[in-house]
């Protein structure tokens, strides 16, 4: 009985999977956009569903069917999506990161329109940094609207622990290791990190490299040009090493904003994630300056690794219309400011209203306008999908083992394999 129970069980689960990645065909129509996104919690949601509402008072007679898969970093999304793309049932629009996720996974393959009459014609062009437009940009036309600016190489820290131990927030590598030594002799984990999704592993290690290569040597690392037996990049090899000593136990249980909470909860000293944890800490009713702050990532200050959400407009998009309705407001000033002030973000426009924003994030296009400008590898921006998949699969067993001549070879072979 109890095994025919479990079959029925399996079948049912993977009927649901099938029927999720076919799409939502029988509920499509004129009168409804399906958007695609992996935004399911704390501020991403609330931000989008602030959009929601800016879309539907413009367009009150469209139905919007919000189709999220949940996940860090869009790992589960992107396969859901890729189903789907290759079986000729796209979306009506999706979340993609800007950059070579964008161009290389979905643009050079021939799944794309471009859209740049929508920017043209509400005339927008001006309103987005030239550097935006060309990441977003393949042979002369723009594919995606962006929604906004992230920025990755950020140290979200306690206030509280570090003035019950009179310590400062370290801006070098040295700094954080004489922190986190103070830290560990007290049994609080200086480095909170929540890998369960081995994407947050890479997300912590870009920061670490551009801290030992800085800006034109990080490029040079993910151009090809400067290889992973480099001194400098082994030093940041081995100084990701170093930092897994002082690292919550849990970390491989552990998802990437939970990291975020224990140092807003005083559990864990620092914690290096992208400025999306700020829409998670006021999601969570956190307040700046009391149970958190944040500085640039040890090492990294005046360079601003960024990346990038946007949507673009598949060919053969069931709704092409309403989707065009959808990106004019993703790259209007209404549309960017309902946005991005909850969910943690900037926006891409260079117009924005920043009596919407807070401190930290008027700093931060402080910083973006300033700042020597790379882009991320763990969200696509700086490397193809491909590449990526792989660099994750290596920072899996990195993590784990320590093994630096081991990682050293597999990064390399990756490059070799990858690089432009």
């Amino acid at each position: 009985m109890k095994k025919n129970v479990l079959a029925i069980l399996v079948v049912l689960l993977i009927a649901s999977a099938l029927v999720f990645a076919a799409g939502t065909k029988e509920q499509k129509g004129a009168n409804t956009i399906e958007i695609f996104s992996w935004w399911t919690a704390g501020g991403e949601a609330d931000g989008l569903e602030a959009m929601f509402k800016e879309f539907s008072k413009k367009h009150p007679q469209l139905e919007i069917i919000n189709a999220t898969v949940a996940g860090g970093a869009g790992t589960n999304a992107k396969a859901v999506l890729a189903t789907r793309m290759q079986g000729g049932n796209p979306p009506d629009t999706f979340q993609v990161h800007a950059g070579h996720e964008l161009i290389d996974t979905w643009v050079t393959t021939g799944f794309m329109e471009p859209v740049t009459f929508i920017l043209k014609d509400a005339g927008f062009m001006d309103k987005f940094p030239a550097d935006v437009i060309d990441i977003i940009s393949y042979k002369g036309e723009v594919y995606s609207i962006p929604v906004n600016i992230h920025r990755s190489n950020v140290m979200w820290y306690s206030p509280k622990l570090f003035a019950k131990f009179n310590l400062k927030p370290p801006k070098t590598m040295d700094e954080f290791f004489r922190v986190a030594d103070v830290f560990e002799k007290n049994g609080i984990p200086a480095l909170a990190l929540g890998d369960n999704e081995s994407w947050a592993a890479t997300h912590l290690l870009e920061s670490v490299i551009l801290a030992s290569l800085g800006p034109d040597r990080y490029r040079d690392l993910w151009n090809g040009k400067v290889k992973w037996n480099d001194p400098k990049v082994q030093e940041a090899l081995v100084n990701y090493t170093k930092m897994m000593k002082y690292t919550n136990r849990d970390h491989a249980a552990l998802a990437n904003m939970d990291a975020a909470g224990y140092v807003a909860e005083g559990k864990a000293a620092m914690n290096v994630m992208g400025d999306w944890a700020a829409g998670y800490y006021y999601s969570q009713n956190f307040k700046q300056g009391e149970d958190w702050d944040w500085a640039p990532a040890p090492g990294t200050g005046g360079v601003f690794i960024m990346l990038s959400d946007s949507f673009g407009l598949p060919k053969n998009a069931p709704n092409r219309e309403n989707v065009v309705k959808w990106l004019e407001l993703c790259a209007s000033k209404e549309g960017q400011d309902a946005f991005n002030p909850i969910k943690g973000s900037i926006p891409a426009r260079t117009d924005g209203d920043r009596s919407k924003y807070d401190r930290y994030l008027n700093a931060a296009m402080d910083d973006f306008a300033s700042n020597a400008i790379v882009a991320s590898v763990a969200h696509g921006a700086a490397i193809s999908e491909p590449w990526l998949t792989r660099v994750n699969d290596i920072m899996a067993a990195f993590t784990t083992d320590l093994d630096v001549a081991k990682a050293t070879r597999e990064f390399q072979a990756a490059a070799d394999r990858y690089a432009p």
